[in-house]
């Protein structure tokens, strides 16, 4: 791959480093390192920013790895769609799950021991769908992904805006105070199908 020299050579010859190049692209200065590294390709809007910086045309930083470059993009576009998917249908079914735990527990007052095996397969369902968020969010950070309008125009194939008021922001959250954000979606995830279940239950009682 050729693209991620020909960043690196020309940042170099502008004498700019790798968050200066991210400061005028509005991007992370991780995300210029993986391009860098060609472990992911810029966006079309980001392609234009940096021939625009570097006074160059879009054919000229491309060159050959235009092939590439799509195929990867819609490689990760088909696979995030796909563990999206995963991840909404088995949160539902660990919803189900937990609902029938609590109709074997709470309405039918099984002993706890017959009702092991549904909250095994609970626990089971939500680790399947954390895996598949968790994927998601890979693919969210390697395109560096941070709000829900660039994911959505990433996902429909559109240039994505980082240029906003929120994506700015966004960008600003410390990547530990994401990692507690997402952890608590998936508990929170966890507790909706726990709260179902009680919903159920009053029901039926």
């Amino acid at each position: 791959m050729e693209i991620g020299n020909r960043i690196k050579s020309l940042r170099a010859r502008a004498g700019m480093s790798q968050e200066d190049l991210a400061g005028r692209i509005y991007v992370s200065r991780q995300t210029i390192s993986s391009w860098e590294n060609d472990k992911t390709y810029p966006d079309v809007q980001s392609l234009l920013l940096l021939s625009e910086i570097f006074d160059v045309t879009v054919d000229s930083l491309i060159k050959e790895d235009v092939m590439a470059m799509t195929k990867t993009i819609d490689s990760d576009v088909r696979t995030m769609k796909q563990m999206a998917w995963v991840m909404v249908v088995f949160l539902l079914l660990m919803i189900a799950a937990i609902a029938w735990l609590v109709v074997q527990t709470v309405v039918w007052d099984w002993d706890l021991a017959y009702a092991v095996p549904t909250f095994v397969l609970a626990l089971v369902l939500w680790c399947v769908a954390l895996c598949a968020a968790v994927q998601v969010e890979r693919i969210k950070k390697s395109h560096d992904l941070v709000t829900y309008r660039e994911i959505l125009s990433y996902w429909y194939g559109e240039p994505v805006d980082r240029d906003t008021e929120k994506s700015r922001r966004e960008r600003l959250i410390p990547v530990w105070m994401k990692t507690i954000r997402f952890v608590g979606m998936m508990v929170f995830a966890a507790a909706i199908g726990y709260g179902f279940a009680m919903l159920v239950d009053r029901l039926v009682g």
